[in-house]
């Protein structure tokens, strides 16, 4: 597979926000993955006489971290790039320690070019925030805890 192709892969896979991608071209395979720190990783699979490309074992699953009875979990309702501010280099949304309403902005997650706000679901306080500005998150995955 032509270098500029691959290139052009990972650019597109920076621009649509989507976590992994493989592609096959004949016998040729690619698969290119974001890692949590959202660098692209370039992985060609090795082919066996099927043509069908040897798989890796897929890495352990994170567990969530169980909520306790007065807690509530905020979990990604998409695939996107998380953002906690409106602005690079603006204050974030909501910070641990705040009160929030229902209805408050938490953060916005950019998924195929556009910017979802994501909204409070329950009032209370963030005694947690569980990603980063910039990281990449797939659907469910916990964002903030409510208490």
């Amino acid at each position: 597979m032509d270098i500029r192709k691959i290139k052009k892969l990972i650019e597109l896979l920076e621009e649509s926000g989507i976590a992994e991608i493989e592609i096959k071209e004949g016998e040729e395979a690619v698969r290119i993955s974001r890692m949590p720190t959202g660098s692209a990783v370039i992985r060609a699979l090795p082919q066996i006489a099927t043509g069908t490309p040897i798989e890796a074992p897929a890495a352990p699953a994170a567990e969530a971290p169980k909520a306790r009875p007065n807690e509530h979990v905020v979990t990604a309702p998409m695939v996107g790039t998380f953002y906690a501010s409106p602005t690079p280099g603006a204050k974030p949304f909501v910070e641990i320690g705040d009160e929030i309403k229902v209805g408050q902005v938490l953060c916005i997650i950019e998924a195929m070019k556009m910017m979802n706000q994501i909204e409070a679901d329950r009032a209370g306080r963030i005694t947690s925030v569980m990603a980063r500005n910039g990281d990449p998150v797939e659907y469910g995955q916990p964002l903030f805890v409510i208490e």
